[in-house]
């Protein structure tokens, strides 16, 4: 014995009962009663509607077995060293104290400044020649181009 599903209620449809109805795209319909039918060739939404099963299973009414709510994991919180530093250096960073820190900066500071001054020393060293007196002519006007008109 085949057992139908109404398309509009989600009820039973038994064999030689209800009505069926074939739209022009030759979809077919089957309704338990003519309720059903009456509803959806008024476009009804059976989600709506509170006593069809669709209803019903999407505002979960009826479930008997209480399902156990899913345990959410606990986040494991890992150490690891970055690209710059391994784990060992992060951890004796950490442990450093204020003084040390801002002595390390200082003495850091220290350096840049003297590399900074080497550098301009040697930039310095090398004067270029003076420019001549010449009066200053583009490309364009070396050229000879049109002459600025």
């Amino acid at each position: 014995m085949k057992v139908e599903i109404d398309s509009f209620s989600g009820f039973r449809v038994y064999p030689s009962k209800g009505k069926l109805f074939v739209r022009g795209d030759s979809k077919v319909f089957r309704f338990a009663s003519s309720k059903n039918s009456s509803l959806f060739l008024q476009r009804k939404n059976p989600r709506k509607i509170a006593w069809t099963q669709v209803y019903r299973r999407m505002h979960k009414k009826g479930i008997t077995e209480e399902v156990a709510k899913k345990r959410s994991r606990r986040t494991v919180k890992h150490q690891r060293g970055i690209v710059g530093a391994d784990l060992a250096t992060i951890a004796a960073k950490r442990n450093q104290t204020a003084a040390i820190r801002s002595q390390q900066r200082l003495s850091a500071i220290a350096k840049a400044k003297t590399e900074k001054k080497e550098k301009e020393s040697k930039k310095a060293k090398p004067a270029r020649a003076p420019a001549s007196t010449a009066p200053k002519v583009s490309k364009q006007q070396m050229k000879g181009g049109k002459g600025g008109r």
